[in-house]
């Protein structure tokens, strides 16, 4: 198993079709969350997809941002396949190895916040509800 990050225009289709597919199976199918998934965001110049690969299967997946003045870090998922092994730490570190120099912000879905705060995440503001599932807004301070 790999994990790379790159921009959108080093993504080949099936990847794009790949992280769609992905996105649209966890956040919107399993977690019945329907909501515009393609906000114009991932073909930023500086948004990096992160990419959990198995040959040419993608076992998961996150987004880095650049909001300007920090990174954010989204879109985390894991196949169900893929779950229960470590795999999401190797997604995360990834992802904080390419968001560097400034903070770094995520909603985390609120079962999560802990898992976040091993990577250094700390609470920055109450608890909200996303499409019906609380999240806790969480910053990494640099």
């Amino acid at each position: 198993m790999k994990c790379i990050a790159v921009p959108f225009d080093q993504l080949d289709p099936f990847a794009v079709y790949g992280i769609c597919k992905a996105r649209q199976d966890v956040f919107v199918v399993e977690q019945t969350c329907p909501y515009p998934d393609l906000d114009g965001r991932d073909v930023e110049p500086e948004t990096r997809h992160v990419l959990l690969m198995d040959d040419d299967a993608l076992f998961g997946y996150a987004r880095v941002l650049d909001d300007g003045d920090c990174w954010r870090i989204g879109r985390v998922l894991l196949a169900p396949e893929a779950r229960g092994r470590g795999l999401a730490d190797v997604i995360m570190h990834t992802a904080l190895s390419v968001s560097k120099g400034r903070d770094v912000v995520l909603d985390a879905q609120s079962p999560l916040a802990p898992w976040y705060a091993t990577f250094g995440f700390a609470v920055s503001g109450p608890e909200f509800l996303e499409d019906g599932i609380p999240h806790t807004p969480m910053r990494l301070t640099r």
